[in-house]
């Protein structure tokens, strides 16, 4: 049975154990999230790009300037820094994106969506919403599609709190 990490649960020699309610919602919600998210990179594939990839890029085509610092997208993403750096070396070497230092602060660097990235999101997108729309929003009604916004709203500002103070 699934339980909280040590640090979350002072008194792990008495696990708070999920009840069945709790463990059907737990396994239902992580094997669809696992498997959706599969199922997106697999759709993904004939574009040449991957979850990850499309992420990084959907949040620089929506920036100002199709570029963010990368501390900034880091913290949006919820990605490491380390990883986000590798991420984003992976992505320059196919020329979606490239990196600028920053002028104001001289540690920091930008994060920049080039003319070819901007085109493989583009070209990639309707595929992308397809899928999206076929494997998840399709599935819920509107009253479903709002719960699932409100419930994981709460989780992510817990996720979003813990990510912080982990990156500090």
């Amino acid at each position: 049975m699934a339980k909280a990490p040590n640090h979350l649960n002072p008194n792990h020699l008495n696990p708070n154990w999920l009840s069945p309610r709790e463990m059907r919602a737990w396994r239902s919600y992580i094997i669809a999230s696992r498997r959706l998210l599969e199922a997106l990179d697999q759709d993904l594939e004939g574009h040449d790009l991957s979850m990850p990839d499309y992420e990084v890029l959907a949040q620089l085509s929506e920036a100002p300037g199709r570029k963010l610092r990368m501390s900034e997208l880091a913290e949006i993403s919820m990605i490491s820094k380390s990883r986000l750096s590798h991420r984003i070396k992976v992505m320059e070497s196919s020329g979606w994106v490239r990196r600028e230092a920053c002028k104001e602060d001289k540690r920091g660097s930008w994060a920049i969506m080039t003319d070819k990235g901007l085109k493989a999101i583009v070209r990639a997108a309707p595929d992308h919403l397809a899928s999206v729309r076929g494997r998840f929003v399709d599935q819920l009604t509107s009253k479903e599609q709002e719960m699932l916004s409100i419930a994981f709203e709460r989780v992510l500002n817990s996720l979003r709190a813990d990510f912080k103070r982990d990156e500090l």
